[in-house]
């Protein structure tokens, strides 16, 4: 149909507009019929603003409204002019529009929920009908911080002279880590394709190609096991360079970050960031990604209980491990169910129980205070700094379990007691560096790469790889906000001799390294220079910066937790005859 297109937008219009004479097109938010005036809130991409029936004046487009109804596609032409009632709540909200002519565009049906912020409908609903739910206000806005995030990138890197190239989405499978997304070929039946993990290979190949500054906004695939924050596809802002050291790729990401908290929050990052070594950050806080907000760090008690006679305590560290415990200041105030709630949480990690010790009215309460002399209490006290008032939460464990069991006890008392509410505005920004190469996979018994198989060692740990795998430190690093990791890298090996020996320690033999990588190691061997990255996690660094923990929020068109795409329906079945073309048939289900 026929209709008058906008000359301005909804969302814009101001005082200085009064008078004005205008053409509006959106979406009815919302229609009040006050008998002497009719008042329809009309929504664009840019902004809500009242638009004003006079039926007195026009008794002809106050019996048309009558058909509108929430969601009706309409256009408007008016007059602004200054509201008589203004409300403060909205930009637009000390004009209006008085209405001379209008149509509906396009009718809707009723919406199964109202498009307002303030809903409280199922998030199931909401992705079911996706394209409803982005026209509210709060998500168009989101996807403004994403719009401008790509900019700021693609700005950034250009003027730091990087070049943008697009590698494959069709790719080889070579499987090391997460699963792949397969693609059977119609052509070379019973071969397929892979949907990339990561552009890790193509980009270094970019580097030995001579393009010395790559990066790219790009799509990547993991067919893994999904969490609240993960997607089976993703977007990262992927960067690598040539003849650099780790310095100059933590130094160009640093700049990237304050650029874009700069331009999209207006907010000052501090640079230099602070640098952690993985052990650091173990140590001091149970996580390769600590939230540097608030302190509550672990200490190592162990010495301190050594001559204690509680059994749990000697046995552990009989067998080596170690006792470890953080202060809840202000903890006391927990009651003995919310002790027990902790227990069990801290058993997801692992636990198999959790001493405690409370300080209140200048006395101990704690189930195990009767191992515990006075000196050793004092001692305790003085090394956790614990006053009236405080809770200690106590790990016995192995050393990396204890930690990571008080890492995330410290997170989860943190949301608690309200000190996660009280730090939300703030940013803390680092680095963690010095990660080990390899982890030890104990249900397959062997090496694994704690980031990936092409990510360098330490030249001066390089010796140790045939003796000593587990103190290999990685040229690793990753970017941690708040407590969760924006995205990570590492200086990557251009020997195709040591790659091939990296292989080798992960338990890949030379016919396996030859069908999954072999084209890779014939590439390194022609003149490959020093070359290290960084992928970051676009999608998490727009959740971010929206200030949302849910990352499904500035996804477009996310999936589920289980991997569903409720709007359109996959993934679904396909027909037999497609199956056909690719040589593939089901197996049937026992």
């Amino acid at each position: 149909m026929l209709f008058k297109k906008r000359n301005t937008k909804c969302g814009i219009l101001r005082q200085e507009d009064e008078g004005k004479k205008i053409v509006l097109n959106g979406w009815v938010a919302s229609r009040r019929d006050l008998g002497g005036l009719i008042f329809i809130d009309l929504r664009d991409r840019w902004g809500l603003v009242q638009i004003v029936i006079e039926p007195e004046n026009r008794p002809d487009l106050a019996e048309k409204a009558k058909d509108i109804r929430d969601e009706f596609v309409l256009w408007a032409e008016g007059t602004v002019r200054s509201r008589s009632n203004p409300n403060t709540k909205i930009p637009t909200g000390l004009i209006e529009v008085v209405v001379e002519d209008f149509d509906i565009i396009n009718k809707s049906e009723l919406p199964p929920f109202p498009v307002d912020d303030n809903i409280e409908t199922g998030e199931e609903t909401k992705l079911r009908y996706r394209y409803l739910d982005l026209r509210r206000p709060v998500m168009q806005n989101y996807f403004a911080i994403r719009n401008k995030t790509y900019q700021v990138c693609h700005r950034y890197f250009e003027k730091n002279d990087f070049i943008e190239v697009e590698t494959p989405v069709l790719m080889k499978s070579t499987p090391e880590g997460a699963r792949d997304f397969l693609v059977p070929s119609r052509i070379s039946k019973g071969k397929f394709y892979a949907l990339p993990q990561s552009p890790q290979i193509f980009k270094q190949i970019l580097m030995l190609s001579g393009f010395e500054r790559y990066m790219q906004i790009v799509k990547c695939f993991r067919d893994e096991d999904l969490r609240s924050d993960r997607q089976p596809e993703f977007t990262q802002i992927d960067v690598e360079m040539s003849f650099i050291d780790r310095d100059d790729i933590l130094n160009l990401i640093e700049g990237l970050i304050i650029e874009l908290w700069k331009e999209v929050l207006d907010y000052d990052v501090a640079a230099p960031f602070m640098r952690m070594s993985y052990d650091e950050a173990m140590n001091r806080f149970g996580s390769d990604k600590p939230d540097l907000r608030f302190g509550m760090e672990i200490s190592d008690i162990t010495d301190a209980v050594r001559s204690t006679e509680f059994k749990v305590f000697n046995d552990t560290i009989g067998e080596g491990g170690i006792i470890a415990a953080i202060n809840v200041k202000g903890g006391s105030e927990m009651s003995r169910k919310n002790i027990d709630e902790l227990t069990e949480f801290a058993k997801k990690y692992g636990a198999k129980g959790l001493a405690w010790m409370k300080f209140a009215n200048g006395e101990v309460n704690s189930p195990i205070a009767k191992f515990l002399d006075e000196a050793v209490i004092s001692q305790l006290k003085s090394q956790l700094n614990a006053q009236d008032g405080d809770l200690i939460l106590i790990s016995s464990d192995k050393k990396r379990r204890a930690q990571t069991i008080l890492g995330a006890l410290r997170l989860e008392c943190a949301k608690r007691l309200g000190i996660m509410d009280a730090v939300k505005d703030k940013f803390s920004f680092h680095w963690v560096i010095d990660f080990p190469l390899f982890e030890y996979d104990e249900d397959n018994e062997r090496w694994v790469a704690m980031h990936h198989p092409f990510t360098s060692p330490m030249d001066e740990d390089i010796a140790l790889l045939d003796t000593d795998p587990g103190s290999v430190r990685a040229k690793a690093y990753d970017l941690v906000v708040n407590g969760a990791e924006l995205g990570g890298g590492s200086i990557r090996i251009f020997n195709s001799d040591l790659q091939q020996k990296m292989f080798n320690k992960l338990g890949l033999g030379d016919k396996e390294i030859e069908d999954k990588f072999g084209f890779f190691i014939k590439a390194l061997k022609y003149g490959t220079p020093p070359h290290g990255g960084i992928a970051l996690g676009l999608d998490r660094i727009v959740m971010t910066l929206a200030g949302t923990d849910n990352i499904r929020d500035v996804i477009a068109f996310p999936k589920t937790t289980s991997g569903l795409s409720l709007m359109d329906g996959s993934p679904s079945f396909v027909v037999e005859e497609q199956l056909k073309e690719l040589g593939l048939k089901l197996l049937s289900e026992k």
